[in-house]
Parts: structure tokens; sequence; C-alpha cells
């Protein structure tokens, strides 16, 4: 079995309630005079709208979702081998748990997992070396 590597990915999503969505989208385009721009949901049937917004290198997704009662931050890793991580991931405890936010039609193969915090993060597969 190879061995993967892993890379930080440039993608932030922050999962929002509906009930504090404007503001939150309103505080890094109006207060913090970031460039904000609203952006098509239809790969993520759980999230209702999203903006992006260029955080540096990063893009910060707000993400609304309707059922959250507090917010939530998730991350993106890539992986050169999805099979072979999945594989070390699993070693140690750590399982897809793509039921979370049910994704199509993506350019890549991808997984959601959990951190041992619990922390959600999209790992996707980068193309191989």
């Amino acid at each position: 079995m190879s061995k993967p590597e892993f890379t930080a990915g440039l993608n932030i999503a922050m999962k929002i309630p509906k009930a504090q969505y404007e503001a939150t989208v309103a505080f890094y385009r109006d207060t913090l005079g970031f460039d904000v721009e609203e952006d098509d949901v239809s790969y993520a049937p759980t999230v209702s709208r999203t903006h992006s917004v260029r955080f540096g290198p990063n893009t910060l997704w707000l993400d609304c979702v309707d059922n959250y009662s507090q917010p939530d931050l998730w991350l993106q890793l890539h992986t050169d081998d999805l099979d072979a991580a999945a594989s070390k991931l699993a070693d140690i405890g750590i399982h897809p748990c793509d039921e979370v936010e049910p994704l199509e039609n993506l350019e890549s193969r991808t997984h959601w997992i959990k951190n041992p915090a619990g922390v959600i993060h999209l790992l996707a597969e980068s193309g191989r070396s």
C-alpha cells in the first residue's frame, strides 16, 4: 500500500445558522470590507445559500444551514491517494462521515472526515503524483 501525502486545502467553510447568516455576511462585506460574492449551492443540498470571501490566500465559504443552532468551522485537506489516506486514517479510528453533507458532481473524489476533536474536514484527492 502506498503512503499517502496530506496537504492543506485553500477552502474553509463556516456553517452558519439561518438567523445569524445575513449579519455574518454583512460583517465580512461591510465592516471588514472583504470581497464577498454569492455563489451557487446546487452541489450541496444541506446548504441553502453560500457566499465566498477572499480571505488572504484562502477562500472562506459562508454557508447558510437552516437547521443549525450554532456555527461550525470546516476545513479542507488534499491527498494524492484517497484510498490509501482513508486506510491510514481508519487505522487510527477515523472513518469517512460522508453523510454530514452529501456532495454531487465534484471534479475530484472526496470524503468527509472528523478529526479527534470532531472538526469536519473535506479530504479531496488532488491527483496522483
